[in-house]
């Protein structure tokens, strides 16, 4: 008898676990007819504006340069040409940089983890004059521009893969010092 009791109590528990397991159906919804209410505000002698705030970073921040600008170019591997994206990116970063002219920058050139040390350092290097010698053709005063090359050293993205090894090769402008008011 208390065979029969432990399994039928098994059972019940069974089937009470399948059920909450299960994914429910989509509920269809019902909608209702939609009532056209004429939202136009009566004539009124005085107008109020309503003053919105700004969203996004503040003109001529870090942020600003980070999320409205861009502050880095992608290269190919063993390559150091821009192409017309970064070349757009550059044109954003003149342009920006025209417009808060006490501001100098860092451009740092990356590469991937492969090859050597010294391979790298050298075609970092060839980056980030590549990305300076744009932005001088642009306008840019070459004063106000410090290249650097860190190679293999500084890697954004963890990982040996090609996505990551991808993300790693770039020319990576910084802003500083200088004033952006």
């Amino acid at each position: 008898m208390q065979t029969s009791l432990k399994l039928t109590v098994a059972a019940a528990v069974l089937l009470s676990l399948g059920a909450c397991a299960s994914k429910p159906k989509p509920v269809a919804e019902e909608t209702a007819p939609v009532e056209v209410v004429d939202t136009t505000p009566a004539p009124r002698e005085t107008v109020e504006e309503t003053v919105v705030a700004p969203t996004g970073p503040l003109a001529g921040s870090l942020d600003d340069f980070r999320v409205n600008v861009g502050e880095r170019v992608y290269y190919d591997l063993d390559g150091y040409r821009l192409d017309s994206d970064d070349q757009e990116i550059l044109k954003r970063q003149a342009a920006w940089l025209a417009s808060y002219p006490k501001v100098r920058i860092l451009v740092a050139g990356n590469c991937d983890e492969r090859g050597t040390r010294e391979y790298n350092l050298a075609l970092g290097e060839r980056r980030a004059s590549v990305v300076k010698d744009y932005l001088v053709s642009l306008g840019v005063d070459p004063s106000r521009i410090d290249t650097i090359s860190y190679g293999k050293e500084r890697p954004i993205a963890a990982g040996s893969d090609e996505q990551s090894w991808a993300l790693n090769r770039n020319g990576f402008t910084q802003i500083v010092s200088g004033s952006t008011s």
